[in-house]
């Protein structure tokens, strides 16, 4: 049972990791900037992740990848880190993580419609049905009533709204390009290459946007290292690699709807980390999407 569902299991370790590791970023990007929190989050994953395959795989750096799996994910991690995540990351100051994990909720039906295209992957009935239950327990957490027509809205910046959507646009194509270049390849070391063409695009911006006095500066905050630590711990390093595990044991469509769970793990933390408050139809929300995942797993 358990091996028949590795994906599913890996990809809900990846939402308890995103879900620490959103809560991080956005208490660090409020006090230096998303640019710079990005930035040192994956040179710090790149420390760990090295050392971690220097002691699994005996390399400190993927020299046994193919110039196929090089270039996939690399296109992939220039896609996910640079594009996705930087918008996403400006998403949280704008809009509040909780928020623009909501819009992350759209990863799962563009991932599997890209999955469909690129590589032919199916869906099964029960699939489709967890995946919308999911969502659905997703939207009754994040969505606010406007009591002037009882209708559901957004209650954040359309600016804000914009950057989430790109950021997971910007995940989605991540993924698909990372599973068309990893194939069996280690994913510790596939996220090394991600995380390592990441630092290479983000240096690019920082030379254009000439931001390195910013950087500086940021470094120098030490009361935002404990956040940036653990973010990238949780993040770039384990989230990821434990994401490209869970795509490499299911489809892309069913990995990225169970780690789109995080606006619901993600309440415990806000209420005792960033001090808010939880209303009933949060709770509800979050039953609802427990059941979707569960669907996933048993049907």
């Amino acid at each position: 049972m358990i091996q028949s569902h590795l994906g599913e299991i890996y990809a809900l370790i990846t939402a308890v990791f995103w879900t620490i590791t959103a809560v991080c970023f956005e208490l660090a990007g409020k006090k230096i900037g998303s640019l710079s929190v990005n930035y040192i989050r994956l040179v710090i994953a790149f420390v760990f992740i090295s050392l971690f395959t220097t002691f699994s795989r005996g390399m400190f750096l993927p020299v046994d990848a193919t110039i196929d799996t090089w270039i996939w994910l690399s296109i992939s991690g220039l896609i996910g880190f640079v594009v996705g995540d930087l918008f996403l990351f400006q998403a949280y100051l704008e809009i509040g993580s909780r928020i623009s994990m909501l819009i992350m909720a759209l990863v799962p039906p563009v991932t599997a419609l890209l999955g469909f295209i690129t590589m032919k992957e199916m869906i099964s009935l029960s699939g489709f049905l967890g995946m919308l239950v999911t969502i659905i327990g997703i939207f009754v957490v994040v969505l606010v009533k406007n009591p002037e027509n009882n209708n559901f809205k957004f209650s954040k910046s359309i600016k804000g709204l914009t950057y989430a959507f790109i950021g997971a646009l910007g995940q989605s194509f991540g993924l698909i390009f990372s599973k068309i270049g990893m194939g069996d390849y280690d994913p510790f070391a596939a996220t090394q290459i991600r995380i390592l063409s990441g630092i290479i695009g983000f240096t690019i911006v920082f030379f254009f946007w000439k931001k390195w006095d910013k950087l500086k500066e940021a470094i120098k905050t030490k009361d935002v290292i404990k956040y940036l630590l653990i973010g990238s711990l949780f993040g770039p390093f384990l989230g990821v690699s434990f994401n490209l595990l869970a795509i490499q044991n299911t489809t892309t469509g069913i990995s990225s709807t169970i780690t789109s769970i995080v606006p619901v793990l993600i309440i415990p933390l806000s209420i005792f980390i960033l001090k808010e408050k939880v209303s009933p139809k949060e709770m509800i929300g979050a039953i609802i999407s427990v059941i979707g995942v569960s669907i996933l797993f048993i049907i």
